[in-house]
């Protein structure tokens, strides 16, 4: 199931995006919809029940058609969108996560995972121009795959660690490359206004067998940048999902983004390093989750 938000008469509405175009939640339902139907961040702190609430009105949709749902039926490409996850609780980073980028990068290959957060102001949705800073001259893209937190995980073990996840999206993991590494800490070169575009879906778990083998691409301008496999993680989902919960305890909501491949700006030679500049059209894709689209000005 593909869970998105956007915005209508003011309001943020939920939608779920099937072949036929994004149907309104609340619309199809009839009425005032239940609080927790009203956002999927809503629907994942409900738990289970909602989520299967959401379900069966998604296979409802496949079974009985557009007629059917015509009153409450969007046309996607109108639509103003806003982040899959609207509030999130912790925006928690890994870096260097793929054992070619971190080659290309001339890192060593982390023993642990390398952790550290963005804040909700970088939160931006696929469509939406991101502005590029005044202070940097080096803003790179990232392609990543975002983990989306469905129930409450406090020191999980690896092998449970998926049957908490609530779903996926694509990410672009914005970053400018100056200010990151101006100070040990990567924070200020991470967490600038828009630097966290997501969606354009929360594709639930179970739509996502296994997170661990997606291929995942990044375009500029339709030029391809990035090319590679979840499989070339150095610490899968699973491992990623416990450790942080054996540190902190991970809630409905949160967002965990994975690292990205090999293929970024920061990865090529000095003489060769072009970065994002205005007029820029950056896309993210991974496997099964939709195109996160987004162009810088």
């Amino acid at each position: 199931m593909k869970l998105l938000h956007y915005r209508e008469d003011g309001k943020i509405k939920l939608g779920i995006a099937t072949v036929h175009g994004v149907v309104d939640v609340e619309a199809a339902v009839g009425g005032e919809a239940a609080p927790e139907l009203k956002s999927a961040d809503a629907a994942l702190a409900a738990g289970g029940e909602a989520l299967d609430r959401l379900r069966e009105l998604d296979r409802r949709i496949a079974e009985e058609g557009p007629a059917a749902f015509k009153e409450s039926l969007r046309n996607e490409a109108e639509l103003s969108l806003e982040p899959c996850v609207v509030r999130p609780g912790k925006l928690i980073c890994v870096g260097l996560n793929y054992r070619r980028h971190a080659e290309e990068t001339g890192s060593p290959i982390p023993a642990y995972p390398i952790l550290f957060n963005k804040f909700d102001n970088a939160l931006s949705a696929h469509g939406r121009d991101i502005r590029l800073p005044k202070t940097s001259d080096k803003t790179d893209y990232e392609a990543e795959l975002g983990i989306v937190i469905g129930r409450t995980a406090f020191d999980v073990a690896p092998e449970e660690a998926l049957d908490y996840v609530g779903g996926y999206c694509n990410v672009n993991d914005v970053s400018a490359r100056d200010l990151q590494v101006r100070t040990s800490q990567w924070l200020l070169g991470k967490s600038l206004d828009g630097f966290c575009p997501i969606g354009p879906y929360l594709v639930t778990a179970d739509a996502v067998p296994e997170p661990n083998s997606l291929g995942i691409r990044c375009t500029v301008n339709g030029e391809l940048r990035q090319s590679s496999n979840t499989s070339d993680m150095i610490f899968d989902c699973r491992t990623i999902v416990s450790y942080i919960s054996r540190h902190m305890t991970l809630q409905p909501g949160d967002l965990i983004m994975t690292g990205t491949p090999e293929g970024v700006v920061l990865g090529y030679p000095e003489d060769r390093q072009v970065y994002l500049k205005t007029g820029d059209i950056v896309t993210v894709e991974i496997d099964g989750l939709g195109s996160l689209t987004n162009r810088f000005i």
